[in-house]
Parts: C-alpha cells; sequence; structure tokens
C-alpha cells in the first residue's frame, strides 16, 4: 500500500506502513457492525427457497424439455438415473422459465420415462416454489402443488411451510405468506420460530408495524404461538431505526413480562437507536442496565456505545470505555477507532485522530476505508487541504472507495482554493472507481461549482 505520508506523522514519533485489505474493507454502516447469530440463521435441515442458477433450457418447450431429460437417461452412466438430486435440478433449472403447469407435466414425463426414479418431498418443493412465483392473484398454484404432494402421500410440513412462505415473500407477496401461513397452521403444520420470525421481519420492512403487530396477536391467539426473543429483536430494530425509541422501550417491558430475558443482542439493538438519536447518555444507561442485569457486553456493544459518545461529542468518555473495553477482554477493531477519529474530528482534533491511527497500527488493527475517509472529510473540514491531498494520493493508490461526504466535502474544499482542476482530477476517480453513481458525483460537483462562482462574484473565493 505504501506509507502514510511523513507530513501527516508531525505529531507523532514514528511512521509505520499502512495495511489495507479490500476484503477487510468494511462494507456497512461502522456504528453497529452486524453480528453473527445462530438464532437468526436456518436450521441444519431445513430446506430453502431453491437458488436461482443458469438455466439448462434455451426455451421453455416442453417438449424441447422431454427430449433433453431423455437423452440425458439416455447417454449417463448407470448409475446417474437414481440420483434424484440430479433429478430435481433438472427440474428446478426448467421450472425458472417454464410454466407451472408444464413444470408438472415434465415432472410425470420424468417419473414415468425412468420408473425408478422416485420424487421425494424436496422434488415437490420445487415446484412449490415455483407456484408461489406465478402471476396469480390467489394462491390456487400454490393450493395445486400442495395437493399433489398430499395425493403422492408427502403432507406438508415445517420444511414445507418454510419454503412456501420465504417464496413468496421473496417475489413480495407477503399478504399472501400471512394468509398462507394460517392455513397451514390450521390444517397441516404450524410454522417453526425460523419461519414466524422470517414472516415478522418482512411485514415490517413492507409496512407500519400495526400488521405486524395484529400478525403476532393473531397467532398467538388462534395458533398457540408465541413470540420469542428473536421476535421482539426483529420488532425493537425497526422501531429504533424508525427513531421510535419510546415504542423500544415499551417492547422490552412488554418482553420481560412475557418472561424473556433480553440477551447482549438485543440491548445493542436498543442502544444504537438512542446513538442514532445522538443521546450517548442514554446509551451509557443501557450499558449500565446490562451489567447490572448481569448480561455481559460483547464488542458490539463497546464499538456502539463509543460511536454513540463520539458522535454526540462525548469523545472523553468513549475513550474510557475503550480502556475498558480492553480490559473486559475485547480487542478493539477498525471500527472501534474510526469511530474515536470520527468524534475527534467533529471535535477539530485531526493531529489527535492521526495519532489515534498510529496507535492502531501499533497494535496490530488494519485501518480500513471508513478510517481513511473519515480522515479525509476531517483534514479538509479542519482547513488542512495538502494533508487531504495526500491522503487522497494514498486512497487512490491503493483503489479505495470515496464516500459520498467525504467526496464532497473534498471536491468543495478544493474549489474553495481555487484548485479546480483537481476537483475534476477527483470526479473522474470517484467515477471510475464506482464510488458514486455517476450522477451523484456530477450533482455534487456542478453544485459546489455553482458555489464557488458566486462566491467569486461576491469576493468569497479566488
Amino acid at each position: 500500500m505504501g506509507k502514510f505520508p511523513p507530513s501527516f506523522r508531525s505529531a507523532i514519533p514514528s511512521t509505520s506502513l499502512i495495511k489495507n485489505t479490500p476484503s477487510q474493507q468494511l462494507k456497512q454502516p461502522h456504528y453497529l457492525p452486524k453480528k453473527p447469530t445462530k438464532k437468526n440463521s436456518p436450521k441444519p435441515h431445513e430446506t430453502q427457497t431453491p437458488p436461482p442458477h443458469k438455466s439448462l433450457f434455451k426455451t421453455s418447450s416442453l417438449n424441447e424439455a422431454k427430449i433433453l431429460f431423455n437423452s440425458l437417461i439416455s447417454t449417463t452412466t448407470p448409475r446417474l438415473p437414481d440420483n434424484l438430486r440430479l433429478h430435481n435440478s433438472f427440474l428446478q433449472s426448467y421450472t425458472s422459465i417454464s410454466t407451472l403447469d408444464d413444470s408438472i407435466s415434465l415432472l410425470h414425463h420424468m417419473v414415468k420415462t425412468l420408473p425408478s426414479l422416485s420424487p421425494d418431498r424436496s422434488t415437490y418443493h420445487v415446484l412449490l416454489s415455483q407456484s408461489c412465483r406465478e402471476p396469480d392473484s390467489s394462491l390456487s398454484s400454490v393450493q395445486k402443488v400442495l395437493n399433489l404432494m398430499v395425493n403422492k402421500g408427502f403432507k406438508p410440513n415445517q420444511v414445507t411451510v418454510d419454503v412456501a412462505i420465504r417464496s413468496l415473500c421473496t417475489v413480495g407477496r407477503v399478504d399472501d405468506a400471512v394468509l398462507l401461513v394460517k392455513e397451514f397452521s390450521s390444517k397441516h403444520s404450524k410454522p417453526d420460530s425460523f419461519t414466524y420470525n422470517f414472516l415478522v421481519k418482512c411485514l415490517c420492512k413492507s409496512r407500519i408495524f400495526n400488521s405486524a403487530y395484529s400478525f403476532i396477536d393473531e397467532m398467538k391467539s388462534s395458533f398457540d404461538i408465541n413470540p420469542d426473543l428473536v421476535t421482539y429483536t426483529i420488532l425493537i430494530d425497526n422501531v429504533c431505526n424508525a427513531k421510535n425509541i419510546r415504542e423500544a422501550d415499551r417492547l422490552v417491558a412488554v418482553l420481560k413480562e412475557c418472561g424473556l430475558k433480553p440477551d447482549a443482542f438485543l440491548y445493542n439493538t436498543i442502544m444504537k437507536g438512542y446513538c442514532l438519536l445522538s443521546k450517548g447518555i442514554e446509551a451509557v444507561r443501557i450499558y449500565k442496565q446490562m451489567k447490572e442485569e448481569g448480561v455481559e457486553p460483547d464488542l458490539i456493544t463497546y464499538n456502539t456505545l463509543i460511536f454513540g459518545l463520539s458522535k454526540c461529542g462525548r469523545v472523553s468518555e468513549a475513550k474510557k470505555f475503550l480502556k475498558i473495553m480492553v480490559e473486559s477482554g475485547h480487542f478493539p477493531d477498525a471500527v472501534t477507532y474510526t469511530s474515536l477519529m470520527n468524534g475527534m474530528c467533529r471535535e477539530g482534533d485531526v493531529l489527535g485522530a492521526v495519532a489515534l491511527l498510529e496507535e492502531m497500527e501499533l497494535k496490530g488493527c488494519s485501518p480500513n476505508s471508513c478510517t481513511y475517509n473519515t480522515l479525509l472529510h476531517g483534514f479538509c473540514k479542519g482547513r488542512m487541504l495538502n494533508r487531504g491531498v495526500e491522503l487522497y494520493g494514498v486512497m487512490k493508490k491503493g483503489g479505495m472507495k470515496l464516500e459520498t461526504a467525504s467526496y464532497a466535502t473534498f471536491v468543495r474544499a478544493l474549489c474553495r482554493e481555487g484548485r479546480v482542476a483537481e476537483a475534476y482530477e477527483v470526479f473522474d476517480y470517484v467515477v471510475e472507481s464506482k464510488s458514486l453513481p455517476d450522477v451523484a458525483a456530477y450533482t455534487t460537483l456542478e453544485s459546489t461549482l455553482k458555489w464557488l462562482k458566486k462566491a467569486r462574484e461576491n469576493g468569497l473565493a479566488v
């Protein structure tokens, strides 16, 4: 990557190699890295909606599909015709371009042509997934496949429910998914917690929260399916994203009344909500509440807390929690340091942020794209443009993308100093590296040039 330019290190005793690997760059907002959680993961045996893949077929012709199947079983080794997985894959490939009726006809042909082929539940799940994608205003296509399954001796189970619900939600048929899960619950099989919570999440994303609440209440009263901790975490995450922190507090009280105990993931979610509102002191209160209730804070807890405190101007407190974090056995990562740098840059302490970068590197933590964008933004805001230009050179050499805020601030700073040609060069790089959509990049440059023209007319710029 190359060393950090010496001019950045005026307040630092030594220089060190900047490490940056594209795969290490942070993709999501650095205030709340997503924590892998087993409780939101599918069960090992759970059958998911088959992933899309390139079709074996050039056309949707049923006759051509039959001819291709006949050719397949006649030219392969003797053991291949018994491979059900292969035949299911063959059928799935055809469902990607055909109608449901033709897919069913092809399956009948496959069984008739190859008597040793014995379709199982997963075979009918391929058809079920297709039926959910059919342009059908009702659930008649789905019912056709379900009836076919039952007639062949395969009563719908929880995996069947999961395939249908996920397939419907994937194509935006959330209302149909709600209707179907109720029908399954009354006639065949209740959804497991994974399918249930998946549908709750889709409801929260696609409409107002009341529909999710109504679904939860009806499933509880009609089918004795109760929300669990994951359900409440999903609800709380959505109301926090909507900045309705009061509703989040109410939901916490409700889940406690139900005998559920909040975990670190749930508390981190609430803490994030307060941080979005720049209420760092409330985030600290949640941290203390966690400790009082015996819930051990994790890396995400400290990262979220440090971000929230830094964002609302409480950098000194954020640094204290960095120390507590280390003492608790959690190693600070790029998210931790970048959050602190962001807060320091907000306070105008850009050199302090650079010193923190040195500390970060000495401890073996590699900066990422967010780190560099934060420093670039800080240099430009702090009227340290030359250092910003040098840092931009390092970023460009490493192939890093510019974020919206740092790009806009950098271009404005260049134009303010009369370095318009360099601003155009930055624009070219942003477009070339696909840092921003072309329209957004151009709009930012255009608005900056208009501002510069007015400033010059008023004698406010060179």
